[in-house]
């Protein structure tokens, strides 16, 4: 099929499904689908741009028993031959935790997978990956955290931050003594969140204990504002309030966990459904999924002080919302944020004075785990898209062009 016709099948889509004030015309000429890179069963996809603009997207492929890390850059609308990065046959592959990718935009990139530590299903290790030459030649740096303890570590957020890489992630070093393969939920201790700095050629260089208390199983999201990186995340006090906090570094400095906004969801189990943050200067932005009253909902807020302080937060979804959303910021004023409801992921345009923009249907997944965590990432006047194709087995990506 024809990249045209596919473009102008996901025209008559959306203008069907979510926008009948605009024509067809009009939606044809702001979203395309792009040809995919992956030509196998695949999933788990994560998108990012790095400093130059360079898109980039990684994912999972398993064949005969063998995980493969891929990834793939996106220039003139044609994605770049496939690159593994790493493979193994005893990962920890998981439909929420999927592996990330950094690049400094110099040279140096660097990537992680989880990978089995014991026989539990919760006993993995983040192992990362380095290159110096753009992605064509990768190698093993280590393991991201010290602490050799027997169990979960992961939902990690990678960025790169002068002249080094930044890194947070869920560490469950606490949750399992000698011998213990919990999952942490109720175990002997609590999942903790921790950061570190870790150098071009993936050695740690600082490490840090940023919260010892945090929800077991939600993604991390971390951005860096011109103050210094942040990191948000869903907590977890001892009452069982699971809202989402912020940890900025601030003149050298950690401050303590703070909600963004206090929904108050008292929830007795984690429901893997993390937050995601993005920063231009010290303009922030977060998009998180809640549902205090049973009624789920995906919010937005936006800060002007590197987080310091927030917005009152905008509701996006009109319908029954199972929340996996993503957020980039278009410019200081306003983001892109995505979300699933039922099986369409929806995107929409909001500003931090509370207008929204009608939201369209980007296109239909799945709201089973398969459907897995949508992505987003922008550059230039262009936001990316990729997802599972659940139907398939692989991922789609498309773009749309901002007006």
């Amino acid at each position: 099929m024809t990249r045209q016709l596919l473009t102008l099948l996901i025209s008559i889509f959306l203008f069907a499904c979510d926008n009948p004030e605009k024509s067809a015309r009009d939606q044809k000429e702001i979203l395309e689908l792009l040809p995919s890179p992956v030509d196998s069963v695949s999933a788990e996809p994560y998108l990012f741009t790095d400093k130059n603009g360079m898109v980039y997207l990684s994912w999972i492929e398993i064949a005969k028993g063998t995980s493969f890390l891929k990834f793939s850059s996106l220039s003139n609308d044609e994605w770049s031959k496939p690159v593994v990065i790493a493979s193994g046959d005893n990962w920890f592959v998981n439909w929420a935790d999927y592996p990330m990718l950094a690049s400094d935009g110099d040279g140096n990139m660097i990537a992680h997978i989880l990978e089995k530590s014991n026989n539990g299903t919760y006993t993995y290790d983040v192992k990362l990956f380095v290159s110096s030459d753009k992605g064509v030649n990768w190698s093993p740096s280590g393991i991201l955290h010290d602490d050799g303890k027997k169990a979960e570590h992961g939902f990690v957020s990678l960025l790169s931050d002068k002249g080094h890489y930044f890194a947070s992630w869920l560490d469950g070093r606490n949750t399992a003594m000698d011998g213990s393969t919990g999952h942490g939920e109720g175990h002997h201790g609590a999942m903790s969140l921790r950061a570190a700095n870790i150098t071009k050629t993936g050695l740690k260089s600082d490490e840090w204990e940023l919260d010892n208390r945090v929800c077991d199983c939600c993604q991390t999201s971390a951005t860096l504002t011109a103050n210094g990186p942040v990191v948000i995340y869903r907590d977890r006090s001892e009452l069982e309030i699971r809202d989402v906090s912020i940890v900025r570094l601030v003149d050298g400095k950690w401050t303590k966990p703070k909600p963004i906004f206090s929904d108050n969801w008292k929830i007795s189990g984690c429901p893997v459904n993390g937050p995601r943050a993005d920063a231009l200067g010290n303009n922030l932005a977060i998009a998180w999924f809640s549902a205090p009253d049973k009624m789920g909902k995906v919010q937005v807020t936006f800060s002007n002080d590197g987080g310091a302080t927030f917005t009152s937060p905008v509701k996006i979804n009109k319908s029954e919302t199972i929340g996996r959303v993503d957020l980039v910021l278009l410019d200081d004023k306003s983001a892109m944020i995505s979300w699933m409801e039922g099986s369409e992921i929806k995107a929409a345009r909001v500003y931090s004075n509370g207008k929204k923009e009608p939201s369209m249907v980007v296109a239909s997944s799945s709201e089973s785990r398969s459907g897995g965590f949508p992505q987003m990432t922008k550059s230039g006047k262009r936001v990316i898209f990729a997802w599972s194709d659940t139907k398939e087995k692989t991922i789609r990506t498309a773009s749309l062009m901002l007006k």
